[in-house]
């Protein structure tokens, strides 16, 4: 059962920054560009890249990530020898049974799992990032320049920097320091969460890492500083496609809206680097006679009788006659009513908005402006308002305002 390549997908995070959105589900799990969920890309990228066993590290709320990726059948990845495996925390005979402490830990308590295929290397990957990359060329890297850990990076502005894991490197990218979050950082190399370790060199590492009780149990904190410390070679693999993180509900909109764009540097047309998906049978989408569709993604099974412009819609989605929606995600089953107007918005999946209500608008210059959410399931009343960057985790009712 011996593999080269294992990779770890780390799938379990809440996803607090989405609020409403991963109410009941787990980030990874968040519907993504019209027929997709955003774990889909990371899956995607694994088989595509040739690396057919992958861990998928779950904690929050995993039911409906576990019932999506089932057997891995969509993405090839239902093999006898190798495919997914969805690992959550478990008991150990004499333990208490413990969350995942951190990134770190979390691969730490699958030692196990991994010592089964006895890799050579393990890819570290985040089930929250909307990318496509080829992990060969990153993994060639690694090998030719014998490292003990290679990372991902991207280039930001040194604006931007602050907010990321940044590595400052010599002048064959070898990592000589890592600063977290720098208020003034020396580089703008970017941490994108994505690493691929020598699996003795970090076995070791996690081991010790576990072993320090002041430890936060994390990649970026402890065990990357950790390798340098010890002299260990660590590489950046600079990467120069499109990536996002979709953690805030600004980010995810953007990157929805990005799909819309003429020239998106992510290409979901491009034959050779599918995405794959676990897609409902859905008739095809349906337009009545006084529709009006412009520059928008709709997916099948969905109705559209009234105005849609610039959004993405999701399968069964209904925009009655009279209705319009622009600049808006509109998830799975998502119904928008007669004379209602929904604008800078996401409506998640099963919401209702209904006649004549008004959700989000159009950016102006309050500071308090930002993207409406309305939450899954819920049911905006008739008549009622839902204001810019409101959050609506329960029923509006008619004429109320929110």
């Amino acid at each position: 059962m011996k593999k080269e390549v294992v990779a770890m997908l780390l799938a379990g995070g809440q996803g607090s920054r989405l609020y409403a959105l991963t109410s009941h589900v787990a980030k990874p799990a968040v519907p993504f560009g019209g027929k997709y969920r955003i774990i889909d890309f990371p899956l995607s990228n694994c088989v595509n890249s040739g690396i057919d066993t992958v861990g998928v590290l779950t904690q929050y709320r995993p039911l409906e990530l576990n019932s999506y990726i089932g057997n891995g059948q969509p993405w090839d990845l239902d093999r006898s020898d190798g495919g997914v495996h969805i690992l959550p925390p478990y008991m150990r005979e004499g333990d208490q049974g413990t969350w995942y402490k951190g990134t770190a830990n979390a691969i730490y308590q699958n030692i196990g799992f991994l010592d089964l295929y006895d890799p050579e290397y393990v890819v570290i990957l985040s089930g929250d990032h909307i990318y496509k990359m080829d992990y060969t060329d990153m993994l060639d890297l690694h090998k030719k320049e014998n490292a003990a850990c290679t990372i991902s990076v991207l280039e930001v502005t040194m604006e931007e920097a602050t907010r990321f894991g940044i590595m400052n490197v010599d002048e064959n990218d070898r990592i000589y320091e890592f600063e977290e979050k720098p208020k003034h950082p020396k580089s703008n190399l970017a941490s994108m969460g994505i690493y691929i370790f020598t699996w003795k060199k970090l076995r070791q590492a996690l081991i010790d890492d576990e072993a320090d009780p002041s430890s936060s149990n994390d990649f970026g904190k402890n065990i990357i500083p950790n390798l340098l410390s010890a002299g260990e070679k660590l590489m950046a693999y600079r990467f120069h496609g499109y990536w996002k993180d979709v953690g805030t509900i600004d980010s995810l909109w953007d990157a929805n809206m990005d799909m819309l764009a003429p020239r998106s540097s992510i290409d979901l047309y491009d034959p050779s680097w599918p995405i794959f998906a676990r897609s409902p049978i859905k008739p095809p989408h349906i337009t009545g006679p006084n529709a009006r569709i412009s520059h928008s993604l709709v997916t099948g099974g969905s109705q559209v009788d009234g105005l849609v412009e610039n959004s993405v819609l999701f399968h069964s989605v209904t925009v009655e006659e009279g209705a319009s929606v622009q600049y808006s995600i509109l998830m799975p089953g998502a119904v928008v009513k007669a004379g209602a107007q929904v604008s800078y918005s996401i409506v998640a999946e099963d919401a209702v908005v209904e006649a004549r209500a008004l959700v989000g608008s159009a950016p102006d210059d309050n500071p308090n402006w930002g993207i409406a959410v309305v939450a899954g399931g819920v049911t905006v009343g008739e008549g009622a308002v839902v204001s810019p960057s409101a959050m609506v985790r329960e029923d509006v009712k008619g004429g109320e305002q929110v």
